[in-house]
């Protein structure tokens, strides 16, 4: 299913992430804003172009949220930014979306950067290349293709295969020899040949999601590392610092990709350029045909049996926990959002702004994210305790306001606050009790 997004909705998947590695703000300063351009074309430059055929260096913005204040590495094609200290200056309009992701704006295509950035400098230099690959991924054919969330990965097994084949290759990764390295690849090919096997369905919402974020995150780590070691700790990072995420079904790439990558540039230097011909592949198809694995001739063989070897036991008792509490999560969303009197809110070349991990999937009625901002036709919402995005991506669904919310302007509501645009107002919907938006002109946009 293709889902109607510009690709500043490609994610806001590592804004939220690279706040929180930031202890204390950062103040939002030309010169340590011009600190970390330099560092980030130190790094672009010694890479030049080697990875993918095309350097990552090229214009790059930070934004601050609370201002929308932006500080760029560049000028801008329409004379917005103003040279300062070395750096251009100015601010983001209203209705123009910030997340850590690629953006057309004033006619340059910019690695936007939401501040503050991470103090380390691993982490920040790990983001600021990623985002510098989301610039330039369609230009060396990596195309980011239409994606959705891998609802699988919210089940109990979906959750507990994901985890196994993590610490798996986690092992690989620091394995000391290339037989225990590609035991343990094979334990990770298997957990992910098992859980395609009992949600055959989520291939290719994975793939999606790994060529695109996972991809970016590899680049992020390959291009941002300064040394072989760091690389290797920075992949190791990433393999377990997503375990605590609330939520998979929109971040497990973030582990799996650099990992994978870190892998196949040893076992299979030229994948970059099969995986752009390959469109049909998966990082760890590469990998697997790489090194002659058919995890699927160990399956009956035991899951199981490999599972005990990464405490499998243990981590099957957690996620039991998990889930029940998930069931109270999914009723609570389902009679509020689902069953419930809902504004409805149409979606048409939305920006959407959420955090990747944290949603929960509703099966076939939607995908929750608890928190998000979205600037549409009809003007903006921020939501704090949940939303239910429509499958299509064309309806977004809130709770009700009370009876005495306003109709026009801005419009509070069960977490959730709407500022209408001028012209709109909320009318009544077609379900009894539910609310939806009109323009006082239907012919406006």
């Amino acid at each position: 299913m293709r889902y109607p997004r510009p690709c500043s909705v490609l994610v806001l998947c590592l804004s939220f992430a690279a706040a929180s590695h930031a202890a204390e703000p950062v103040p939002f300063e030309s010169a340590r804003a011009k600190a970390w351009f330099d560092e980030a074309h130190r790094q672009c430059a010694a890479d030049g172009g080697k990875l993918w055929g095309k350097s990552l260096c090229g214009p790059a913005m930070f934004v601050d949220p609370a201002t929308r204040r932006v500080i760029a590495n560049q000028a801008d094609a329409q004379g917005l930014l103003k040279a300062e200290q070395g750096v251009f200056v100015g601010r983001l309009p209203d209705n123009v979306s910030f997340a850590n992701t690629a953006l057309d704006w004033a006619g340059v295509r910019w690695s936007q950067l939401v501040w503050p950035m991470p103090e380390d400098a691993g982490q920040r230099r790990v983001v600021m290349a990623h985002e510098a690959f989301h610039r330039i991924q369609a230009e060396v054919g990596l195309a980011p293709a239409p994606d959705a969330p891998v609802d699988a990965l919210d089940t109990l097994r979906g959750r507990y295969l994901v985890q196994l084949e993590w610490r798996a290759l986690a092992k690989a990764v620091a394995a000391a020899d290339d037989r225990e390295r590609r035991r343990r690849v094979d334990d990770a090919l298997l957990f992910r040949a098992a859980r395609y096997r009992e949600f055959p369905e989520a291939a290719a919402a994975e793939r999606a999601l790994e060529r695109n974020e996972g991809v970016a995150e590899y680049t992020g780590i390959a291009v941002g590392a300064v040394s072989p070691e760091e690389r290797k700790a920075l992949t190791e990072a990433d393999l377990t610092s997503h375990v605590s995420a609330p939520s998979y079904i929109r971040s497990f790439e973030y582990a799996t990709g650099p990992a994978y990558g870190w892998l196949l540039d040893r076992y299979a230097p030229s994948w970059r350029q099969r995986i752009r011909e390959q469109p049909d592949a998966t990082l760890s198809d590469l990998l697997a045909a790489a090194l002659r694995a058919k995890p699927g001739d160990a399956m009956e063989a035991g899951v199981e049996r490999r599972a005990a070897d990464y405490d499998g036991a243990t981590l099957l008792a957690a996620e039991k926990a998990r889930e029940q509490r998930r069931q109270q999560e999914i009723a609570h969303y389902r009679a509020q959002l689902v069953d419930g009197a809902r504004l409805v809110l149409p979606l048409r070349k939305p920006q959407i702004m959420f955090n990747p991990s944290t949603l929960v999937s509703l099966g076939d009625v939607g995908t929750v994210y608890p928190t998000m901002k979205v600037i549409a036709e009809w003007g903006s919402i921020e939501v704090t305790e949940g939303a239910l995005l429509a499958p299509d991506w064309k309806n977004l669904y809130v709770a009700v306001p009370g009876k005495d919310a306003a109709r026009t302007g801005t419009v509070a509501g069960p977490g959730w606050t709407l500022k209408l645009a001028d012209g709109w107002r909320l009318k009544e919907g077609e379900r009894q009790g539910d609310l939806s938006l009109s323009h006082e002109n239907p012919g406006a946009p």
